[in-house]
Order: structure tokens, then sequence, then C-alpha cells
């Protein structure tokens, strides 16, 4: 069954974005360790999963954008769940899924293919954490505390979760990147969690 990967850019204190929605905030902090591993994770298999709002401003962005990223991110798969939006999509290689979000997820995974990764789209993660769908949860954390500037507090709404840390890695000596099994909520259980890993940049 192929994994689904949830993963946020955030603030120390819980929000993905600042007080205008965009997420500037947290591109003072792209060393060169970082910025080869997002390429990294870009280059790897991959299906992207998105919500209307992060496939908003996404779409607002790479497609004019020059680089190896953008030529990536341009040419991936990208699955967009909108119940609002109209096809044909216009950013490259995206298709709009207006099921229910469960039942299409549960399909997905069950078809062969690559893995599945969820960027941002802070309510339709927390859908998927609730009905045991996310399978591991990957959170990029950035050192600065937005406070009340922070907009879209990420685990607003979450029913309680028990997660299973299995790696830690930290980039240009400030950026943390914690990835996360979740174990059990109310809803049900995930298996047994994988072993930690800690690693290091350098």
């Amino acid at each position: 069954m192929r994994a689904l990967t949830a993963e946020f850019l955030m603030s120390v204190d819980g929000f993905a974005a600042e007080a205008d929605g965009g997420q500037s905030c947290f591109l003072q902090f792209f060393g060169p360790e970082m910025t080869r591993y997002v390429q990294r994770v870009l280059d790897g298999p991959q299906v992207i999963v998105i919500g209307r709002k992060t496939y908003q401003l996404l779409s607002g962005f790479w497609p004019a954008a020059n680089g190896p990223q953008a030529a990536r991110m341009n040419s991936l798969p990208k699955i967009v769940f909108s119940r609002t939006l109209k096809e044909p999509l216009a950013w490259n290689n995206s298709r709009l899924a207006k099921g229910d979000i469960g039942d299409e997820i549960r399909a997905l995974k069950r078809q062969p293919g690559d893995p599945i990764r969820l960027i941002g789209s802070v309510k339709l993660v927390e859908t998927l954490i609730r009905l045991n769908l996310v399978d591991r949860l990957r959170l990029v954390v950035f050192p600065l505390v937005l406070g009340d500037s922070g907009r879209e507090a990420i685990f607003k709404g979450y029913v309680p979760t028990r997660l299973q840390l299995v790696r830690t890695t930290v980039f240009d000596s400030n950026v943390n990147v914690l990835e996360y099994q979740p174990l059990t909520n109310a809803q049900g259980t995930h298996e047994r969690p994988e072993p930690a890993t800690r690693l290091t940049a350098g």
C-alpha cells in the first residue's frame, strides 16, 4: 500500500503562515543545507496532494518561477481536493478530486504507484489524521515565534493523537525537521512504530 506523508512548514508556536497568509517569513532561514534538502525531497518519486488554498498559493508562484525546484514542482503529478475549483486546472499536471476525501485517499493508497506527499493544507491533513490515513507527519520547524501575527494554527481542532518520533534532522544549525508516525487517535490505531533516528546535517 502506498504511504502518505503530510508535511508542514511551521513556526515554533505552530503557525503555518504569517499575517498576510504567506510563508515568506520562513525563507530567511533557508541556508545551503536546507536548500539541498528541499531539492532532495522534490527529486524523490511522489504524487502531491493539496487542498484548494494551498493549490492557489502554490500555483500562483511555481509556474512562473525558474530553477530546478520550479521545474520539478511543475512536472510532478498533483491531486487537488476542492468542491469549488473547476477543471481544467491551470497548473501543469494537476487534476481535481471532488469525491469524499477519505474514500479518494483510501483508493489512491491501494493503487500501485509513487508515495503520496501532502503539502500544507491544514484542514485536509486534520481530516486524514482523524481517519488514520496519514503514515508519516513531517514538521519543518523554523526558529521563529509568530505570536499574534501567526495565521493558520496547524493543530487547532485535532482529535487527541499519539505520535512516535522516528527521525530528527537539523539543517543549517537552525531548522529542525521532525518526522512522526501517528500511532493512535480517538478513531483507531496505526501499526507498531519504527525506531527513531537522529541526524545532524553537516
